[in-house]
């Protein structure tokens, strides 16, 4: 009898491509669409299944022209705001999929939770499930935060997905309890924005002026991190890949080295820490915050 493999963190790792001049390397067009493919092929071959798109700037039709075929990728797909309408929300959602070049997309996400509980927000739900039932999508879900009460509207709309922002610095969507409510209504939890804006991965001089007065607690947290002779890349990737709840830990990569690194703390053994005491004390700010290199913390 063939034991039963152990499962590999890759699998629930998702991925984001970063398209943002401030994150990839200057190059010219060319250049950047290779260098997108290579990044793309280096997620096939890592078993990376999932990525997540943004239906914003042209990454979608970047996306689109780099795929590698054939293409092992479930796609995430967000809706536009509910500003202009239902229609428009629609409309844009099906285009995503055109500009990537798909037939249909895995999963469609309200963007943004308060779109949901507007006036609107039966309607756009309704219309998603639609999608959905026309083939165009295999599952629906919504985005929120903690603020958001993601629990009591994921028992309201009954989605396939909710996605969550959780790190390391900001565990409060684990610490509420919203995980195990929301799993235990059978959706799937993505979880987003666990590099946390990358405020783990910045000296003190670094911080933007709105962050400064988190400092001394950063400090503290790294501090403790080399003590344990860990890695904060892999300690962030250890607390979110280890939460028995999770479908897909949402990491974001410009460049192929920078997924290399991702894919390599992630397979890191799990350190023994004492994750609540390395979070922020007040950490609603930091889902606002920059969007930092990552490979200098591999």
């Amino acid at each position: 009898m063939i034991p039963n493999r152990a499962p590999s963190p890759v699998e629930k790792l998702a991925l984001a491509v970063v398209h943002q001049p401030e994150r990839a390397m200057p190059a010219p067009a060319g250049a950047r669409e290779e260098a997108l493919r290579f990044l793309l092929q280096t997620a096939a071959d890592a078993g990376v299944t999932v990525v997540a798109s943004k239906p914003d700037g042209d990454g979608e039709r970047l996306l689109g022209q780099a795929w590698p075929f054939p293409s092992p990728f479930k796609v995430t797909v967000r809706t536009v705001s509910i500003e202009e309408g239902v229609d428009r929300v629609e409309a844009r959602a099906r285009r995503s999929l055109e500009r990537m070049g798909l037939p249909r997309g895995d999963t469609l996400l309200a963007s943004n939770a308060t779109d949901l509980v507007g006036a609107e927000g039966r309607a756009l739900w309704d219309r998603m499930q639609s999608l959905k039932d026309r083939g165009l999508f295999r599952r629906i879900g919504f985005c929120a935060t903690v603020e958001d009460g993601p629990a009591l509207l994921a028992r309201r709309f009954q989605p396939d997905v909710v996605q969550l922002p959780c790190s390391l610095l900001d565990q409060r969507v684990h610490r509420s309890g919203a995980l195990d409510e929301i799993a235990e209504l059978g959706a799937d939890i993505h979880l987003s924005s666990v590099f946390a804006g990358g405020l783990l991965f910045m000296s003190g001089d670094a911080l933007p002026a709105d962050m400064a007065h988190h400092a001394p607690q950063l400090s503290r947290i790294r501090r403790r991190l080399a003590e344990a002779r860990v890695d904060p890349m892999q300690a962030t990737l250890a607390y979110t890949l280890g939460l028995p709840q999770i479908a897909a830990v949402v990491a974001s990569a410009a460049s192929a080295a920078e997924l290399r690194a991702v894919v390599a703390a992630a397979h890191a053994p799990a350190p023994a820490l004492d994750w609540q005491s390395l979070q922020l004390e007040h950490p609603a700010a930091i889902a606002a915050g920059p969007r930092a290199r990552i490979s200098s913390a591999a």
